[in-house]
């Protein structure tokens, strides 16, 4: 067996050692809001009472947070270290845990409960950013600067294997158990890995002049503009695709949701190294190609067939838009700012899924739904065009232009 098959196996093996504790505790942090996101539209319309407005506030307010505390992750991993950034979210999303079951006590005024949800909803939103913003700052830390796009398509794989578990076992509890046992499950799951957590090698934060937030948003906005509208399409398939089906009169909508997600995670497990070979930009240039093709598929679609390739690609494609253009953000700044980087690279992502979706519902409202997915095409292509400016003006690791 050649040399350097032998040296690649053991660098994936050992960042693979390095990766899985946190990937670990990533999947475990997000299994709390997996389980939530299927329960809470039944729990707050149909066990409160409450419209379809108030259903998407609740719903909502977790976005918001997430948002509007990315900055306040972000220096925070940099100034304190990652390690206490995740304990810190572990514990915020415990807490939220017990602001959902205090909501309980005051379902006799559903306002009451509600405002205690939407509190509970908000305290989770800013323990999701701390979570993975410092997960990613920390994996980024213990590994070379080659392995950058490893390190975010790794952890991300995990956040998104947690969603696809924790919606399933959310809705068996619910049904079994009710809100409550939703609630108690939010406690007690991210106290779990702070055992795991405690044991694993912390990173001393760098005591460098460090940049301020709307300096890290001057260096990675462009990257973080092709990744908000590369995710245009992740939001039409998720939103829209079922209604698709159902209007078509296709059966078992909920494959084409599976062909997504099994693409997705495919794509992850065996290329999640190109963006760090080849580069970030050039891998977005391709997969923003090959998403857009995926959404253009389902607009065409006369066939459920059709339908299920074109999420399948859809997801194979997005799944590396990310972390290409994730690359690209983090060579923007200097090492001592990445946790402040990933978490405004990531609030472009927030912002984008906060109003594609609702954007993408009008346009559905006023034409065939299947004209979400052109358009969804045409957002992606654009994406493709902010990966080729990035191919033509590279930077290097001080953020200066080449």
């Amino acid at each position: 067996m050649p040399v350097t098959t032998l040296r690649t196996r053991a660098t994936v093996q050992s960042l693979a050692a390095t990766l899985l504790p946190i990937m670990g505790v990533v999947f475990v942090a997000f299994l709390v809001i997996g389980i939530a996101m299927p329960v809470l539209p039944l729990h707050v319309h149909g066990g409160l009472g409450q419209g379809t407005f108030v259903v998407g506030l609740v719903a909502g307010s977790q976005f918001a947070a997430s948002l509007v505390s990315r900055p306040w992750a972000g220096n925070f991993s940099d100034s304190k270290g990652a390690k206490r950034g995740v304990i810190v979210g572990l514990l915020a999303a415990a807490a939220s845990g017990l602001l959902y079951l205090a909501s309980l006590y005051f379902t006799a005024v559903p306002l009451a409960s509600v405002a205690i949800l939407l509190m509970g909803r908000g305290l989770l939103g800013g323990a999701e950013s701390f979570i993975i913003t410092a997960a990613v700052s920390w994996g980024l830390a213990l590994v070379d600067s080659g392995s950058t796009g490893k390190v975010i398509a790794w952890i991300g794989m995990a956040m998104f294997a947690a969603f696809a578990i924790g919606a399933p076992a959310g809705s068996a509890l619910y049904a079994n158990y009710g809100f409550a046992a939703i609630a108690a499950a939010t406690i007690a799951a991210p106290l779990v890995p702070l055992m795991l957590v405690a044991r694993l090698p912390a990173v001393a934060p760098t005591h460098h002049a460090r940049f301020s937030f709307v300096e890290v948003i001057g260096a990675v906005w462009v990257p973080g503009l092709g990744s908000a509208l590369g995710s245009v399409g992740f939001g039409a398939v998720t939103t829209f695709v079922a209604l698709l089906f159902a209007n078509h009169g296709w059966d078992n909508g909920w494959l084409a949701y599976t062909a997504y997600a099994v693409a997705f995670i495919t794509a992850r497990i065996f290329f999640s190294h190109v963006a760090d070979t080849v580069g970030g930009a050039k891998v977005a240039l391709v997969c923003t190609g090959i998403e857009a093709a995926g959404q253009a598929l389902i607009w065409m679609s006369s066939r459920p067939e059709m339908a299920l390739l074109g999420a399948a690609l859809t997801g194979f494609g997005f799944s590396l838009v990310y972390p290409g253009f994730g690359v690209e953000a983090v060579r923007r700044v200097p090492a001592h700012s990445r946790g402040l980087a990933m978490g405004a690279y990531t609030a472009f992502l927030d912002l984008a899924q906060g109003l594609a979706s609702p954007a993408l519902g009008l346009i559905a409202a006023g034409a065939r739904l299947n004209v979400v997915f052109l358009v969804s095409a045409g957002a992606v292509l654009c994406a493709a065009l902010v990966a080729w400016w990035l191919m033509a003006h590279p930077t290097d690791l001080e953020g200066s232009t080449q």
